[in-house]
């Protein structure tokens, strides 16, 4: 009973939660008593029952919930464990795990027809042509010939399967290179050759410099000395910094490799997950009294898809195949149909109803004599020309055409079209969604400013600091300590020299050493060639030679300011984990010993490392951070806060350089409390960061920097013309808050005038719901969130997120994972109704790309894997200006033409067959039979209809200079019911002036209705495109004459449809060309009224 009670009260606190309006005052949330943290995600309602239940939409939840049951028997997932995995012994593991092949392919050889063919008829026109050429081989029904129905059909189907099979093929042939790499693998009898795809769980795989990890392992042991390794992992996460990795201590200690089978060890690995920034899991060695434990943490893993940047590694495989973390990172690729498809096929839809309407109308006007139903097949497919099927064949051929446009353009170079469907949907755009380093960015970091408080040193001042090195340093060579680099400033020393001058000297002395030590990066040898591995490190040892030399370090940041420091004369020479060396500019090496180090995590906010000097002894805790963080931290100053202002402004990513000298007593006893608190088990990040901040007081605050990540080129101005296209952007970012805000200013993507509204961390449903309330009170503001505040959001308040970030100028996502980008895509996507598009240049993007309505990949840094997995691929940021302005505009404008006067040319006939029949009794009988039908779909106007493809309103350029064209377009006028009708109305009126036309003005024989009304149609259509033209091109004036050339060459052969005789006189071609003004004259004299009248925003412009 008391259980019941409890539950019953939980609902009604659940349902109080929900109903509770999102704009409820702050006290009104913290004054209320439930808990919000245990409520169940969405109301309980009390549900309906019986006969209304089910039709109030249960049939479908019954339906669903039946195929879903029948998919899950047959394709039964196998549930993700935790596993244990020997080292060397794959034939140890407990139960089978998937291959470690990649496998990007759509179909197999069995699915391959029926998939496609399934793919085709999902379409309601293709399956209706189907229905309609099947009833051919009915005898009662056979009206024409048995090609005039298959050969068009036919003709689509082949061109489709021919493309789908070679795209199917390039994707096999990629995934056998990939499966096919061949590695080393460690057996008790030695080393053997692998293929990738042959990999199991618990071998022992070594993997050389610059080549792929094959799938995910525990790093066991590596050739480097320190036990580590650098890895690149762009393919994975974007970043182009490389990572470093860290042995297992134990593996990495046994003398040689071999060893590795004289031990018997286990790792236990936690089951796979999609988070490719944790892992937790275990090292235990049996064999030794006690056995060893040893914990695994990320910094011990290789993923799949990353590339070893240093060394040779082995590893221990512990997931492959599917259970990879970059396979479950990349979701399916779907097969993406265009919006102008979808708005086509309901117009079929409709065509179709109003065939069957006139259908029954002519079945009816018979009265129902004899067999009816029969009649009434028979006049829907007399009719059924309503619904052409030339439609697809000239809209197919027409993507090819724009494809072979936009790669034809020499404005864009480089731009591939790899998926032919989809042009006009660049044409509709409403949210673009881009990536951040590598897209906007080039990933490229300069130093660019020094703040000293009192004075500020900018690139054209350089050569100033480097001769306020040279001072403290040569002095250094005489002194034996040298008092300008000690912590008390030599002022007393040298009392001759002007004060001002020396204290400059020593604080860009003090800030350089500082930048120059507080860091995490390493300098990285490349050995010369003809010098073998072995001889490596030895010679690394003492060749610091400038020319092979680079830096690697987790932030490009950091990599900067250390090569700034070179370029001035402090060089970073070497750095293991307990020691670096400095060189100055007058060649002495300085030895530091690193005491400590506090690596920078995204809630400090700020880096710092304790260093003994090895010459004098002194103890320096030096920090840098950004200025939020460090602000509190330094000694009193007036400058700090409105100097980052500027620098921010000016788009540059800003740290604040601070120290403080430590006695020997002081550093004891902060080493003493700092390794108690290391080993505590409760709270231990909090008593860690307790104890630290006991020596983050009144520090010394010694410069500001300023480093630019670089704008790809014309960011600014293309953003700009986007914007003013109507489309939003929508920034996500897999990098830090700072950097994501600050290159948001840089590129203009928030304007300087526009707030923007920093989204707090939310863990739970009552902050999330505290914080949209604070963000809704804000008005023409961006937002920034983090990925996983985003999560929270989605998981309780989905609908009001999408709606109030809709509404904001844009949208910022930092620390956002590849699922979580993809995921955002596929919310928007219901609001966009189809017309998102995401553009990335790393393999983190490929979810993304695929997601989205349109996805574009740019040819990066970061490889091709993007590029090659979009739907259309450019070198550069900029190119999407003309991509969409010029590319996506005219190709939607021309297909909505293209694809109406199409519709309009099967009306035309279908009415004038409509006509022809109520005229002779409604007998169902052909009025144009065999050649003549299908010459008329094809060779007599298919030319100047296709044509429409080359027609272009405005020129290229001024669809980029008057972005606002573009807007137009995303409200679909160009193809509406309301476009539709009119067409419609067009096509009654001149298929009924062309047949009664005919009959009023024939003579004594029926075959001359044939030739008049036939002869008259043609030119209609001829004229039809010419009236429908807004730009001439050569091309299209060459269909015009072509078309009628051959259909007066062709009228010499159909003897058995026309009378020679009669055509060759005066009589039929007047009253042909009588017939034809009445039908086109009206037309022409409404267009040129409505031009005057109310023209098109874009005849304005060309005026």
């Amino acid at each position: 009973m008391n259980s019941w009670f409890s539950r019953y009260q939980l609902e009604d606190e659940s349902a109080h939660l929900d109903e509770m309006p999102l704009m409820m005052s702050e006290e009104g949330f913290e004054n209320d008593e439930s808990d919000y943290h245990t409520l169940p995600r969405a109301r309980i309602t009390q549900r309906k029952r019986g006969l209304e239940w089910f039709v109030c939409g249960g049939w479908k939840f019954l339906c669903t919930s039946c195929c879903d049951w029948l998919i899950n028997i047959c394709q039964r997932k196998r549930e993700l464990k935790a596993r244990t995995v020997w080292l060397g012994y794959p034939e140890k593991c407990e139960e089978k795990h998937p291959r470690n092949s990649i496998k990007n392919q759509k179909y197999n050889v069995f699915t391959f027809i029926p998939g496609v063919l399934y793919e085709q008829f999902k379409f309601f026109l293709n399956l209706y042509f189907l229905v309609v050429s099947c009833s051919q081989f009915v005898p009662a029904l056979k009206i024409g010939y048995l090609y005039t129905y298959w050969a068009p059909l036919g003709f689509v189907l082949a061109v489709t399967i021919m493309r789908e099979a070679i795209d199917e093929f390039r994707r096999f042939q990629r995934d056998k290179e990939v499966n096919s790499q061949l590695y080393s693998k460690l057996t008790v009898r030695g080393k053997v050759q692998v293929k990738s795809s042959d990999i199991q769980v618990g071998d022992l795989i070594i993997v050389e410099k610059n080549q792929r990890i094959p799938s995910d392992m525990v790093f066991l042991r590596t050739s480097e000395k320190a036990g580590s390794c650098f890895i690149r992992t762009d393919q994975l996460d974007g970043e182009t910094d490389w990572k470093l990795k860290v042995a297992v201590s134990c593996t990495q200690r046994l003398p040689a490799l071999g060893d590795l089978f004289s031990i018997s060890a286990y790792v236990y690995a936690q089951k796979p997950q999609l988070d490719i920034h944790s892992f937790e899991g275990t090292f235990t060695r049996e064999d030794c009294d006690p056995p060893i434990h040893e914990s695994l943490s990320i910094e011990n893993t290789l993923w799949a898809s990353t590339i070893v940047a240093s060394g040779t590694v082995i590893g221990v495989v512990i997931y492959t195949g599917k259970e990879t973390r970059s396979v479950m990172n990349t979701s399916n690729p779907k097969n993406k149909v265009g919006l102008l498809d979808l708005e086509l096929n309901q117009l079929t839809k409709a065509l179709f109803v109003a065939l069957v309407a006139l259908s029954v109308v002519m079945v009816t006007l018979q009265g129902f004599v004899g067999p009816w139903y029969r009649n009434l097949f028979r006049f829907l497919l007399l009719f059924s020309y309503i619904i052409p099927i030339s439609l697809r064949v000239n809209l197919d051929m027409g993507k090819a055409a724009y494809g072979w446009m936009i790669m034809k353009d020499e404005s864009i170079p480089g731009t591939v079209v790899r998926t032919s469907t989809i042009p006009e949907g660049l044409g509709r755009l409403v949210y673009l969604l881009t990536d951040k380093t590598g897209t906007l960015t080039q990933n490229e970091m300069v130093f660019k400013r020094l703040h000293l408080g009192t004075v500020s040193y900018g690139a054209d001042t350089m050569d100033e600091i480097q001769s306020h090195l040279r001072n403290p340093y040569s002095q250094m060579q005489f002194q034996a300590s040298g008092n300008a680099a000690s912590s008390t400033p030599p002022k007393k020393a040298q009392s001759s020299a002007p004060k001002v001058r020396k204290s400059v000297s020593s604080r860009v002395h003090d800030a350089v050493k500082a930048i120059a030590l507080c860091h995490n990066v390493t300098p990285v040898y490349e050995p010369r060639a003809g010098v073998t591995a072995e001889a490596e490190y030895a010679e690394a040892d003492q060749d610091f030679s400038d020319g092979n030399r680079t830096y690697q370090a987790a932030s490009p940041d950091e990599v900067a300011l250390v090569q700034w420091t070179e370029s001035v004369g402090l060089t970073l020479v070497s750095r293991d984990l307990a020691s670096m060396q400095l060189r100055t500019p007058s060649g002495q090496i300085l030895t530091y010993c690193i005491l400590q180090m506090f690596p920078f995590t995204s809630e400090s906010k700020r880096m710092g490392v304790i260093i003994r000097d090895e010459s004098t002894a002194e103890i320096t805790f030096y920090m840098k951070g950004a200025d939020v963080a460090m602000s509190s931290i330094v000694q009193y100053n007036d400058w700090l806060e409105e100097e980052c202002g500027n620098m921010a402004r000016e788009g540059l990513r800003t740290l604040v350089v601070a120290k403080r000298a430590l006695t020997e007593e002081q550093y004891q006893d902060f080493e003493s409390r700092y390794n108690q608190a290391k080993l505590s088990i409760h709270d231990r990040a909090l008593k860690v960061a307790a104890v630290v901040e006991s020596l983050e007081r009144e520090m010394e605050l010694l410069c500001l920097t300023g480093v630019e990540d670089q704008l790809q080129a014309d960011v600014r101005p293309t953003l700009e013309m986007l914007r003013n296209a109507g489309i939003k952007i929508w920034m996500l970012t897999g990098d830090k808050l700072e950097t994501a805000t600050c290159i948001a200013k840089s590129s203009h993507l928030v304007s300087r005038t526009q707030d923007i509204h920093v989204f707090r961390p939310v863990t739970s449903r009552g902050e999330a719901h505290l914080e949209l309330n604070a963000f809704r009170r804000k008005h023409d503001c961006a937002l920034v969130i983090s990925g996983d505040s985003l999560e929270v959001c989605l998981r309780y308040y989905e609908r009001e997120l999408v709606e109030l970030a809709c509404q904001g100028p844009a949208v910022l996502c930092y620390r956002c994972s590849p699922t979580q980008k993809a995921r955002i895509v596929k919310l928007l996507q219901p609001r966009a109704g189809g017309r998102t598009c995401a553009i990335g240049d790393g393999g983190n993007d490929v979810s993304m790309i695929q997601a989205a309505d349109c996805g574009i990949g740019i040819e990066g840094k970061e490889g091709r894997q993007a590029s090659l997995a979009a739907d259309f691929s450019i070198t550069q940021f900029k190119h999407i200006g003309r991509l969409l302005m010029v590319h996506g505009r005219s190709s939607y404008k021309r297909s909505a033409a293209l694809g109406q006067f199409v519709m309009h040319r099967g009306l035309i006939i279908s009415t004038m067959q409509a006509v022809f029949s109520s005229v002779f009794y409604f007998a169902s009988v052909p009025l144009y039979q065999g050649f003549l039908m299908v010459g008329y779909a094809t060779l007599y106007t298919m030319f100047p209809v296709f044509s429409l493809v080359l027609d272009q309103d405005v020129k290229p350029e001024m669809a980029m200079l008057y972005p606002e064209l573009y807007k137009d377009l995303t409200k679909g006028r160009s193809l509406s019911f309301k476009t539709f009708l009119v067409w419609v109305l067009i096509s009654v009126y001149q298929g009924g002036i062309l047949m009664f036309g005919a009959l009023l003005l024939f003579e004594s024989e029926f075959v001359h209705v044939v030739a008049i009304s036939f002869t008259a149609l043609i030119l209609t259509e001829l004229l039809m495109v010419a009236l429908t033209v807004r730009t001439w091109h050569w091309l299209m004036a060459v269909a015009e004459v072509l078309s009628l050339g051959c259909y007066v060459a062709s009228l010499a052969f159909l003897n058995e449809y026309f009378d020679v005789a009669f055509i060759t006189t005066v009589t039929f071609v007047w009253k042909v060309s009588a017939i034809t003004v009445v039908s086109c004259l009206p037309l022409y004299v409404l267009k040129y009224l409505k031009r005057k009248l109310s023209p098109p925003s874009y005849s304005k412009l060309t005026s």
